[in-house]
């Protein structure tokens, strides 16, 4: 690893990186490691390969959490806070305009026209989704069980998306046990246990205090938010809601927006299915993280609920308080984990339980795919939306076999809509 760079430096490209960070979280990843591993030579290989893995044992985006980690190496919890800030602020700032213009004049002509071709075109990168993750994961018939068994539960029984998630844990749990006797980490494990317990004793008070700290910081919006407006207010439930969903964020952005769909749309009602796919569209086309969806989420379901306030100062809230407590948890992670992120990796049945998350993680996305596409191609009972069909076919195909990026079939399927709408 190259010399350090000053706090000024890392700024500088921490806003940058916030900035240009397109492609989800493959890019995202790619665009890190070839910045600061090849070029910079800020954080050598072996480093940044054993954050990556630690990153995607923890639930919440795994490339916000490795920027997090990555500022935390150089430049500890100030570095990693500005890392992580810096990665999300842009994109929540651009989602919340695009938040605005959508709830205020979603119903004009042409911008219902631009996102009949958007909604087909989500569909279609939620199924490659499915594949992409599929191949990745499913590695077996144990695999391919619970991801079968995770779609069953959700589309067919309705079982909520954080019992798929525990279910899923302590079966791998169970099944990947080592034999009684065979010990729970191997002989490199052992030769530097006396070191890891050195490490662990040393870092306890201060491990504590973050801890304390990280979450009177996360739940102090929603305390404040329900002694305004108590409990059943919208703000209070939005921040409740995504705090449980910030702590069940397993497998990408993808894995979790069934279970806040069915709880944001037949719940709680804060928007419809409808705006649920407009929302993923307009995430898809910012940058940083596209767990940003539910910023969206939050604006419209205050919008749609303002209470005594105005729709926009209702909906500012509602983003910033569902941002707030969808991210925070992702900084205390890091900050409590990094420092133990060898012994981390170390505990084999942990490993193997959470890859059975990963598998279960493949049916949750299918389930998504699936309750999309039924409310794209079929808005009407007993009719198919034929454009629909093809705008998605098409999308898919392009993604599939022509390697077309995200970001361009986006932007090319909403072209397709308005002009559409203009014939």
């Amino acid at each position: 690893m190259s010399g350090r760079p000053t706090f000024r430096e890392a700024l500088r490209f921490w806003l940058k990186l916030g900035c240009i960070s397109f492609g989800g979280p493959a890019g995202q990843i790619a665009i890190m490691h070839t910045e600061l591993v090849d070029r910079k030579r800020w954080i050598d290989e072996e480093r940044f390969l054993h954050a990556l893995n630690f990153c995607m044992l923890l639930p919440g985006p795994e490339a916000t959490q490795l920027a997090t980690y990555c500022g935390w190496r150089l430049h500890g919890i100030r570095g990693g806070l500005v890392a992580g800030g810096l990665f999300v602020l842009p994109s929540a700032l651009l989602l919340w305009g695009l938040s605005w213009l959508y709830a205020a004049h979603g119903n004009a002509p042409l911008v219902a026209a631009i996102f009949t071709g958007l909604k087909p075109a989500v569909t279609a990168i939620v199924a490659a989704a499915v594949i992409r993750i599929g191949r990745r994961s499913l590695r077996g018939p144990f695999s391919w069980a619970l991801a079968a068994g995770a779609f069953g539960a959700i589309y067919f029984l309705r079982i909520p998306f954080p019992v798929v998630v525990l279910t899923a844990l302590g079966a791998g749990f169970i099944v990947r046990r080592k034999p009684a006797g065979a010990g729970a980490i191997d002989q490199t494990d052992r030769s530097d246990q006396s070191d890891r317990s050195d490490l662990t004793r040393s870092v306890v008070p201060s491990a504590l205090t973050i801890a304390l700290i990280g979450i009177a910081l996360w739940f102090a919006p929603v305390a404040l938010a329900a002694l305004w407006q108590g409990w059943d207010g919208t703000l209070a439930q939005e921040g409740f809601f995504f705090s449980k969903a910030a702590m069940v964020t397993f497998g990408g952005a993808y894995a979790v927006l069934p279970y806040v769909g069915q709880q944001a749309v037949d719940h709680f009602a804060w928007l419809s299915a409808p705006q649920m796919l407009d929302g993923l569209g307009l995430a898809e086309t910012t940058p940083g993280p596209l767990i940003m969806v539910v910023q969206f989420v939050g604006f419209l379901g205050a919008w749609n609920h303002p209470g005594n306030l105005s729709p926009l100062l209702a909906g500012t809230l509602g983003a910033a308080i569902t941002t707030w407590t969808t991210f925070v948890p992702c900084f205390l992670w890091i900050f409590l984990g990094a420092p133990h992120l060898e012994w981390l990796r170390g505990i084999k049945q942990l490993n193997a339980a959470l890859a059975a998350v990963t598998a279960a993680v493949v049916g949750v996305v299918l389930n998504l795919a699936v309750w999309f596409g039924l409310h794209v191609f079929l808005p009407v009972a007993g009719g198919v939306d034929w454009f629909a069909v093809v705008v998605a076919v098409a999308a898919f195909a392009a993604m599939q076999w022509a390697k077309v990026g995200i970001v361009p079939i986006v932007a090319g399927a909403g072209l397709v809509g308005l002009l559409t709408g203009l014939v």
